[in-house]
């Protein structure tokens, strides 16, 4: 028997043995980043957490043979697992379960079969097998190296079916198991995987900055790896996973370290040279360099050896030239996939392959019979190998294949068998997808009743998954707007059009208003790749107040609807008959126009256009309520302009009302500021810092908030991340002030506030506002961030400004859509805190009362100098 330090030393030796299989496993993870219509997700084809523990078992069955029977069978099942053939993996690794009489060696097949059951979406199964290798083990009296990497890699199985099932803290729990049994017998490898799977875990649970540090952790470990092999696919598994966390930055750096590895090695490996460039490509897709990407694509399938990477390359080529009208080089790549297709075997990827070409076919004229003979032969192939997840997808492009040609019968038969397989197996990632083409099919056929129901369950399902579609299905992330939105408004759609001219009912209402709520929820959870929304919630209908009104816009493709809600009063709905696209249109040139130096006639005409689609359908109804507050919960682009600056032909709407933004219909801890409690900790830059330009205007700024409260202040040199931790750890501040660049972004890896020592991105930002939950019982009432602005040319940025409302943890925040560096912006931040701590005010009055000192200004009353200020959250 071998001791540890034997174990330790002999198992990387057989590395070598084993590449193929981890080729196999992480060309399967890029896969998953295939574009628009890939049906692959990180369920079907596991990333790192299935491939790391067959690795290690299989270098155990190697050193040990003499405890195994049956390592022909072991061997065999490893062959048809690694060419995706899960079924008959299953069937022979029974039988050499059967022949097994050494504990540790049943439970190390057991775990083979697990991770088999696990790709077929058979979960019990897999849970049944896992928990008969743990009991297995626990019976061993005498432990050995042997056993404790079998129990460890039971421990990385359990995990990855943790994860995979939406179970992202118990998945940290398991691997945390695994990495310390790795770590205490030597095995750097087994360490690494799992290290990897933990950082998962913990960007599923919203732990940004635990995340990272393990993935530091990680590349470090790599870096002083000597198996060259192993360094560039484990620094090109580490770029795959950063990717898929929203680091692209990062993402792109690891992979050409992966990349350069290979390149400096004396024998040129083509095939882990064309998976790399197969990432990179994807990495650039996901930044949005479609240029770049498509360099990579080409690269990578014109030196792949391994007929598979060449074809994921040239399907990604395929979707990318047809989105660029480049029809005839995308036929030219069709010609070249068919060649290879043929020339393949049955097996997942093959079957996917196919189900993502007939997706992209369709694009091109007179190629719908490809597609559909595609679809034929990928389930026919799915059905050959019993992969029910593979037929639930097959079945249901059929079936979305025979919506487009607008034959229902067949297009609703074939979404019903996919629904029903994708139920089976226990799928809500996939079945989603079913319940929403099902509603559709109904719908086009006049059936409104039931594609209601259709909807409403589809619906349903996105709901219970949330968060853990961050876990289950990774790759939505990168087709959220195609694969996810939809459902949401499409279904609001619904319930506020029943048909027969009939008004929606107050139920009706109530629940398109929640669709909304969970789009706004699901939004912010794609943006941080986590659920977001934490804390003491309370109902806005709930608070205690009876002087506001709340207002939501409800952006659907050919019209725009919107639902008032007002203090004891039912629902009340309108609509303004105007598209999405012209909805975007006027508020990308409205945006244009406020931030000019002066103030046009086109900008208070496209001004009051928003104010009625929004307002004057209900100002009547306004008035007589007696309303003070306006709290918007905006949607899409409308987020990107100040609704304090909508104007009804004669005045601005802040000169009748309060003004105050929401993410949901729902506030943290709503309660009004205390003034004898403001106490303010101010941090700000005024010189110029990594690539930024100076501030000159923020030392007024601070002087100003100095003036009017009590304050402890960060200049320069002394703002840093560290010393803002420090303080706010420290003292009880009831608000946070920073006066420095910042950047709200639809990215979270953009989105960034800076300090003197480095740009804070939105996730530190949350780690370090919200450190002091700790330590201190104090909430931070007010998170004040000036001189920031929404990302230019980004029409989605402000779900960042929402995204660090949210993540900060502060009740309130007070930020700019655009940067106020003039003496305009000092006056109007020392005009708030002076309402706020002179009189009895609103913080949504406070910002009121102080924009309106500016407009009443002939200096200062253009919008630009005041209208870029919103309050999100609680108003009070």
């Amino acid at each position: 028997m071998l001791d540890n330090l034997q174990m330790a030393k002999k198992i990387p030796k057989l590395w070598s043995k084993v590449l193929a299989f981890l080729l196999c496993v992480l060309t399967g993870m890029s896969l998953t980043l295939m574009l628009e219509f890939r049906p692959v997700t990180a369920s079907s084809v596991p990333p790192l957490p299935s491939s790391f523990p067959l690795l290690q078992a299989e270098k155990i069955a190697e050193n040990s043979t003499q405890y195994l029977s049956n390592s022909n069978l072991i061997r065999q099942g490893r062959e048809k697992y690694q060419a995706e053939r899960y079924a008959e993996a299953i069937n022979i690794w029974q039988q050499a379960l059967k022949g097994e009489k050494n504990p540790s060696s049943q439970a190390m097949v057991l775990n083979y079969l697990a991770l088999a059951y696990q790709q077929l979406g058979q979960w019990q199964q897999a849970k049944e097998g896992i928990n008969s290798s743990f009991q297995l083990l626990e019976n061993i009296k005498q432990t050995t190296p042997q056993t404790k990497l079998i129990l460890a890699q039971s421990f990385n199985i359990q995990g990855s079916l943790e994860l995979a099932q939406g179970q992202a803290e118990q998945a940290l729990n398991t691997w945390q198991q695994a990495t310390n049994i790795y770590t205490e017998t030597g095995y750097i490898q087994g360490r690494i995987g799992t290290l990897i799977n933990q950082a998962q875990a913990q960007q599923a649970l919203g732990l940004y900055l635990q995340a990272r540090k393990t993935l530091i952790d990680v590349e470090k470990a790599l870096e002083n790896q000597p198996d060259i092999q192993l360094q560039s696919t484990g620094l090109r598994s580490l770029g795959n996973v950063l990717r898929l966390v929203g680091a692209f930055g990062d993402s792109q750096k690891v992979l050409q370290q992966s990349l350069q590895v290979l390149q400096s090695a004396d024998n040129l490996d083509k095939v882990e040279i064309s998976s790399t460039l197969l990432s990179l490509g994807n990495t650039a897709y996901a930044q949005g360099d479609k240029e770049s990407a498509l360099k990579y694509y080409e690269q990578a399938a014109t030196i792949a050896p391994a007929k598979i990477t060449q074809i994921q390359a040239q399907t990604n080529q395929f979707y990318l030239l047809i989105n660029n009208g480049e029809l005839q080089k995308a036929e030219n790549i069709w010609i070249q996939i068919q060649a290879n297709l043929a020339k393949l075997s049955a097996n997942r990827s093959t079957i996917y392959a196919r189900i993502n070409l007939a997706q992209n076919l369709v694009k091109l004229e007179n190629k719908k019979n490809e597609s559909a003979k595609l679809l034929a032969t990928a389930l026919q192939q799915a059905k050959s190998l019993n992969d029910q997840k593979a037929q639930s997808y097959a079945l249901g492009y059929l079936g979305k294949l025979y919506e487009q040609t607008q034959q229902w019968s067949n297009a609703q038969q074939l979404t019903e068998q996919a629904l029903q397989i994708a139920q089976a197996i226990n799928a809500p990632d996939v079945a989603y997808q079913w319940q929403w083409q099902l509603g559709r099919i109904l719908k086009s056929q006049g059936a409104i009743k039931p594609a209601t129901d259709a909807y409403q369950v589809a619906f349903t399902t996105l709901k219970s998954l949330r968060s853990d579609l961050v876990a289950v299905n990774t790759d939505i992330q990168f087709s959220f707007r195609e694969t996810v939105e939809p459902v949401y408004r499409e279904y609001v759609e619904l319930l506020l059009n029943s048909g027969a001219n009939k008004e929606p009912s107050q139920e009706q209402l109530k629940q398109a208003r929640q669709v909304i709520e969970s789009l706004q929820l699901a939004e912010l959870d794609n943006f941080f790749r986590s659920a977001c929304l934490e804390g003491q919630i309370v109902p806005i209908e709930q608070i205690q107040q009876s002087q506001a009104a709340v207002i939501y816009p409800i952006i659907l493709k050919d019209k725009l609807e919107v639902i008032l809600s007002l203090p004891q009063q039912g629902l009340r709905h309108y609509t303004a008959q105007v598209s999405q696209r012209e909805v975007e249109e006027v508020v990308e040139q409205l945006r244009f126009n406020l931030e000019k130096p002066y103030t046009t006639p086109e900008g208070k005409l496209l001004s009051a256009k928003v104010y009625d689609w929004l307002i004057r359908p209900v100002q009547t109804e306004l008035s007589q309520s007696q309303v003070k507050t306006l709290v918007f919960i905006l949607d899409g682009s409308l987020r990107n302009i100040p609704m304090a600056a909508l104007y009804d032909g004669k005045q601005y709407l802040l000169e009748k009302y309060s003004v105050a933004l929401t993410p949901g219909l729902e506030l943290l801890g709503p309660r009004p500021l205390e003034q004898s409690r403001l106490k303010t900790l101010v941090a700000g830059l005024t010189e110029a810092r990594h690539g930024f330009s100076s501030l000159p205007n923020v030392k007024e700024e601070l002087k100003a908030v100095e003036s009017e409260v009590p304050s402890e202040v960060l200049l320069n040199q002394t703002f840093t991340s560290a010393a803002l931790r420090k303080q706010i750890d420290s003292l009880p501040f009831s608000v946070v002030h920073l006066a420095t660049h910042g950047q709200f972004s639809s990215n979270a890896d953009e989105t960034f506030v800076l300090a003197w020592d480095k740009p804070m991105k939105v996730n530190e930002l949350k780690d370090l506002l919200r450190s002091r939950e700790q330590t201190r019982p104090e909430p931070i009432e007010l998170l004040v961030l000036s001189a920031c602005e929404t990302a230019e040319g980004d029409k989605r940025a402000a779900l960042g400004l929402a995204g660090i409302a949210i993540q900060a943890g502060a009740r309130s925040t007070l930020a700019s859509l655009w940067s106020l560096d003039d003496e305009s912006g000092a006056l109007l931040i020392g005009q708030f805190y002076k309402e706020l701590a002179t009189k009895q005010v609103t913080k949504a009055e406070a910002l009121r009362l102080a924009q309106l000192s500016l407009l009443k200004d002939p200096d200062y009353r253009h919008p630009v100098h005041w209208a870029s200020y919103v309050l999100l959250g609680n108003w009070l």
